[in-house]
C-alpha cells in the first residue's frame, strides 16, 4: 500500500470578536481545510505556507501557538491503488478576507464555528475544527 504524507492548516480571521474560519470546496464536492502534499525537502510548517498561498493567495497569515494534529484516512486513487493518507494540521491567523482560488477548489467561505462544522463534509475535519477552536478559547482567555 502507498503512503502519502501532507500538510494543511485551519486558517482563522477575527471579525469584531468573532472567529471565522476559512474552508474550501474541491473539485469532488467536499469542504475541508487548506491541504497539500509535501515537496522534497521541504519541512511542514513551508508546505502549510506554500500551499495556502497556492490556494487562496493568502500571503499575511501566521503560525498560533504549538497546535499540530494528525489526522489519518485512507482512500484510492483513480488507478485503483490503495493510499494511507497522514495530513498534520497547525492554526494559521490572518487579515486577509478576499482570496484567490486555485483549480483545486470551486469555492470558499469563511463561516463562524457553528457554521463551519455543519459545513464541513467529513467527521475527522469536524473533530479537527473541535479541537482547534478549543485550543483557540483557551489561548484567548
Amino acid at each position: 500500500m502507498l503512503s502519502e504524507k501532507s500538510c494543511g492548516a485551519i486558517i482563522y480571521l477575527k471579525n469584531g470578536s468573532e472567529r471565522l474560519y476559512l474552508l474550501l470546496k474541491y473539485t469532488s464536492g467536499h469542504w475541508d481545510f487548506v491541504k497539500g502534499n509535501i515537496e522534497t525537502d521541504e519541512a511542514e510548517k513551508e508546505t502549510v505556507v506554500r500551499e495556502l498561498r497556492e490556494e487562496t493567495g493568502i500571503i499575511d497569515a501566521s503560525f498560533v501557538g504549538n497546535f499540530r494534529e494528525k489526522i489519518e484516512y485512507f482512500y484510492r486513487r483513480r488507478q485503483g491503488e490503495d493510499v494511507h493518507k497522514e495530513v498534520f494540521f497547525y492554526i494559521m491567523k490572518t487579515c486577509t478576507e478576499n482570496i484567490t482560488l486555485s483549480f483545486e477548489h470551486v469555492d470558499s467561505i469563511w463561516l463562524n464555528y457553528t457554521q463551519a462544522i455543519e459545513k464541513l463534509t467529513f467527521k475527522n475535519a469536524k473533530d479537527l475544527l473541535k479541537k482547534a477552536n478549543l485550543f483557540l478559547n483557551k489561548l484567548e482567555k
